[in-house]
């Protein structure tokens, strides 16, 4: 098979050290990395790690496992994928962070690549995710570390949680079930879903803001069932960088059920200064976003809530032996 090359590279006014540390940190890719919705570090032993990765590419969502080495010395990380889905027969390459002698830094994304059968249809495919992914990653961890001294400020985490009385599937299958969220949750005005592979969602939701307003997100979604979902929103409200996710779901006693909603933030500057109405401040910004973020989280775990408790108690009563 026809091995193809491709290298892609972006300058960076800052520390290389800076920028090494997030190429070497896979923890940080899906709140850097638009592509990546989810990372899941397996095993590590200070120079070699095994990953699972789930990331958008041409459209779909897809998942593999990579074997990357680590060369701090070198500033380099090579990686390469163990169980290739079609239509990749192949994928590897490096990470390299080189130091400039005018000051800042070149990160270099190195990939070589094979299409399954060599087929040209597959090739062309492969070729348009490599492009459009190493493009994005690039200009998006130059802005990463561009900011890297303002990360505390911008990033904001919180979670919500709910109680309900029910089965755990069915409190997993209302969150599942995204389809049917327009004719059950007034925030959602409208929801395109596609699942083309068990457990990975690619959802376009029109959602309702309290002053009548609509935006449109696009999410990557990852289902383990009965367990979480994970989701990474890939167009998002100008406000933000960045916005990660997952619902938690914990039966704490029979027929009890713990949901919780974590959100992952990174604000937007220029978005937050390009509003029709910008916040006072970046205080009153970060309180704005969990008020409408959480706003939604409780207001879908309340309805899941309503839902699973009101079909349980039109259940028949089980009849004494």
């Amino acid at each position: 098979m026809t091995l193809t090359e491709v290298t892609h590279r972006i300058d960076v006014p800052s520390d290389a050290e800076a920028a090494y540390r997030i190429v070497a940190d896979v923890t940080l890719w899906p709140l850097y990395f638009p592509p990546t919705v989810r990372a899941e570090r397996l095993s590590f032993d200070g120079r070699e790690e095994h990953l699972r990765i789930w990331a958008l590419a041409d459209g779909e969502l897809r998942t593999w496992r990579s074997r990357r080495v680590l060369d701090p010395e070198r500033r380099r990380v090579a990686f390469h994928q163990s169980h290739p889905k079609p239509p990749v027969a192949e994928m590897g390459g490096a990470w390299r962070v080189e130091e400039r002698p005018g000051g800042g830094c070149t990160v270099v994304l190195d990939h070589h690549y094979r299409a399954v059968d060599d087929d040209p249809a597959h090739l062309a495919r492969i070729e348009r995710a490599v492009e459009h992914n190493s493009t994005a990653e690039l200009e998006n961890l130059r802005r990463a570390v561009l900011r890297s001294g303002e990360e505390a400020e911008l990033l904001l985490e919180f979670t919500d949680t709910e109680t309900v009385h029910g089965p755990l599937p069915e409190v997993y299958a209302f969150l599942h079930d995204a389809d049917q969220w327009p004719a059950r949750l007034d925030h959602v005005a409208a929801l395109d879903l596609r699942e083309d592979s068990e457990g990975l969602q690619v959802l376009r939701m029109d959602t309702k803001a309290p002053d009548g307003s609509v935006h449109t997100t696009v999410s990557g979604r990852v289902c383990e069932r009965d367990r979480r979902i994970v989701y990474k929103q890939t167009t998002l409200p100008p406000a933000l960088q960045a916005h990660n996710g997952e619902w938690l779901f914990e039966e704490t006693a029979p027929g009890v059920v713990r949901v919780t909603a974590r959100h992952q933030v990174l604000l937007s500057p220029e978005g937050i200064a390009a509003l029709p109405e910008p916040p006072a401040s970046l205080d009153a910004a970060r309180a704005a976003v969990r008020g409408a973020l959480g706003g939604n989280s409780r207001a879908t775990m309340a309805r899941a809530r309503a839902f699973v408790e009101a079909a349980g108690a039109s259940r028949p009563a089980p009849q004494a032996p």
